[in-house]
């Protein structure tokens, strides 16, 4: 894969800056399953990661959508790879068969060495691995919850996922961010990358990606409706690195708190009883007339090639805890109340998918 790290001709960085909301160093008081809505006519809910109109930014953290991420970097003894290095078999994988890009890149500002050491495209899936070195301890939470990006230097209309770090020492840390772009990302662009420190530092990064070869997608056109929730599987895919579900869900409830379309796992098991381990998918929303419409890739680990059938079942989780904030077309934030707890549950038929090797 061919690498260059010359920036953007025409970066925009004054627009970036002026664009990214201060709410992505709350992270630590939004780590509870939040979301956000915006409130300007076509209304979107965004988790884990939001790119749309003026307001950008990654806004929590990854306990929630992928609680693997925060563990798979735990006791890296050196920078070596992030990836090789992860307890995710999907990225083990990856790095193994030599599909990441191996970046290095570094860049160094107020004592604070940030290296952009590795990137995975798979699906509609980018990886990104980063080692940080500082002079000084570094405080919790000091990067917020991760990068923003532009894909040829634009903002993705709409994307989601999730970032996770483990500190190796008070001065150094490793850290995974996982980025899902729902439509219209093509085979090869220039990735832009924008790391904010709680200082007011600004990392940028510049890299061209393509995604990997041999990607098998297998078309599924599953759908169910249960107590006005309709849920659409349209396809799955399988890599060396792992496999991608992609549903749409459509519910005639109307308010974003109360909805579940958002809120859809899956349960994924081989011919023989084996679950396969799902990693993270973050979740995009929107109002469609008088209906809320939810899109994601959810991703798991990497399948043997002696799987031939997968059984999936559907289900909602129903969170604990959580919050909201509204925000308004002028950028204003206003904290809603909590209303998880009055999401009714759902049970959804499984069904089974074919592998073909």
């Amino acid at each position: 894969m061919k690498k260059s790290h010359e920036p953007f001709e025409e970066f925009p960085q004054n627009e970036v800056r002026s664009a990214i909301r201060s709410g992505v160093t709350q992270a630590k008081e939004q780590i509870n399953t939040p979301r956000t809505r915006m409130t300007n006519g076509k209304r979107k809910i965004v988790y884990a990661l939001s790119s749309a109109a003026a307001i950008f930014g990654l806004l929590v953290g990854s306990s929630y959508y992928s609680p693997a991420l925060a563990s798979s970097l735990f006791q890296l003894p050196i920078i070596g790879s992030v990836f090789g290095n992860s307890d995710l078999i999907g990225l083990q994988q990856a790095q193994k068969n030599g599909l990441t890009s191996e970046i290095g890149e570094t860049q160094t500002i107020n004592g604070i060495s940030v290296t952009l050491d590795e990137i995975l495209y798979d699906q509609n899936n980018i990886t990104i691995g980063l080692f940080i070195e500082s002079d000084k301890e570094l405080d919790e939470f000091y990067f917020g919850a991760g990068m923003d990006f532009t894909i040829n230097g634009k903002f993705p209309a709409a994307a989601s996922g999730s970032y996770g770090e483990e500190m190796l020492s008070p001065t150094t840390l490793t850290a995974i961010q996982e980025i899902n772009v729902k439509e219209g990302l093509p085979e090869e662009f220039e990735l832009g990358l924008m790391l904010h420190g709680k200082n007011g530092e600004t990392w940028y990064f510049s890299t061209p990606v393509e995604k990997i070869s041999d990607i098998h997608n297998i078309p599924v056109q599953h759908s169910q409706t249960v107590d006005g929730l309709t849920l659409t599987v349209k396809e799955m895919s399988i890599s060396k690195t792992g496999v991608s579900i992609a549903y749409e869900s459509l519910e005639e409830e109307t308010d974003f708190d109360l909805s579940r379309g958002g809120n859809i796992e899956f349960l994924v098991v081989d011919q023989d009883g084996n679950e396969i381990t799902g990693r993270s998918g973050g979740v995009t929303g929107e109002r469609v007339k008088d209906k809320l419409q939810f899109k994601s890739n959810k991703q798991f680990d990497p399948i043997g090639s002696d799987v031939t059938e997968l059984t999936i079942t559907p289900y909602v989780v129903i969170p604990s805890a959580g919050g909201a904030v509204e925000i308004d077309e002028d950028g204003n934030e206003k904290e809603l109340e909590y209303k998880g707890h009055m999401i009714q549950p759902v049970e959804f038929d499984s069904f089974k998918v074919k592998i073909s090797n």
